[in-house]
């Protein structure tokens, strides 16, 4: 047995544990879904452990896959910070940092992120400002903002802004458990359009939707159009509706317990990107740089991205 496990097994693992899905894993790392099995199968034979139980809901973890799961990241954490050693110590850098953050963001990317950049740059006064993204570009280009943690491709003024993807999540059809399309292992757009739908109205990610329902000529009906997630995965788990969006956001549980599925979609739909916004052309200051190298870390550390 062959107890040699390799930074890339550790990626693609924790991708896939992330997403559930082989395929969304493939998409999130631009790489072939064929190569993403293999290093999975061969570190489960490398372990001689089951890390995930396959099944028409996608990848789901194991006892050993969740306990495997916890030591890939801190391996793959340790090996990010040791990349860190190759540039000037940020540690003494000072001065104040400004963050903006949208609602839906925050609440999945910013606390890591923020715990690891105080560790990294403990003089550097940090303020976060939650906004819209509209507003949000408005603090960018007018310089009242450093950077921000966002939607990136959906913006409003891509030309004055530069943006640095962190993680790309594919849209995926939510359904109650016992849904009609819960029998379908993908799903078509003209399938969803047949049902009503929860619609999240945040960080404009029902206006790259909306472009995908008019593209294919589709006019589902909405149940409700909401800016709460609990809402809309609350309305899904009790079979209200459907909702289509990005894996980034789901959890299997809503909090009234009820259990939501989600299926891929077979025709092609963006996906919905969470990266770092600047105002382009604008000279970064040193603890901007320091916090977008570490935003970077972040993601290189779970898995998002490879480079």
């Amino acid at each position: 047995m062959n107890h040699h496990v390799t930074l890339r097994q550790f990626r693609y693992f924790v991708a896939v544990a992330e997403s559930s899905s082989v395929a969304a894993a493939a998409r999130m790392l631009n790489i072939a879904q064929s190569a993403i099995t293999k290093s999975v199968q061969e570190l489960e034979d490398s372990l001689g452990v089951t890390l995930f139980e396959r099944s028409s809901r996608g990848m789901l973890l194991t006892p050993d896959g969740h306990r495997f799961l916890a030591s890939s990241r801190k391996v793959l954490s340790s090996v990010a910070e040791a990349t860190r050693l190759h540039r000037a110590q940020p540690s003494v850098m000072a001065g104040p940092l400004a963050v903006g953050v949208t609602s839906l963001v925050a609440g999945y990317y910013l606390s890591e992120l923020l715990s690891r950049f105080q560790r990294s740059c403990p003089g550097v006064s940090l303020q976060v400002i939650e906004e819209a993204p509209p507003f949000l570009e408005h603090l960018l280009i007018n310089g009242e903002l450093d950077v921000a943690i966002m939607v990136s491709n959906a913006l409003g003024e891509p030309q004055a802004l530069a943006a640095d993807t962190l993680t790309r999540s594919a849209n995926r059809v939510w359904m109650a458990a016992n849904h009609p399309l819960a029998t379908l292992e993908e799903v078509t757009l003209a399938q969803a359009a047949e049902h009503d739908l929860v619609v999240l109205e945040a960080d404009r990610i029902d206006d790259l939707m909306r472009a995908v329902w008019s593209r294919y000529q589709l006019k589902p009906r909405a149940l409700l159009k909401t800016s709460s997630l609990e809402a809309v995965r609350s309305l899904v788990g009790v079979g209200a509706g459907i909702a289509v969006l990005p894996d980034f956001l789901y959890r299997p549980w809503t909090l009234d317990a009820e259990h939501v599925e989600v299926r891929a979609l077979r025709d092609a739909v963006p996906t919905v990107d969470v990266g770092l916004v600047w105002r382009r052309g604008l000279g970064l200051k040193p603890a901007a740089s320091e916090f977008i190298e570490v935003a970077r870390e972040q993601a290189r550390s779970r898995g998002w991205r490879t480079v």
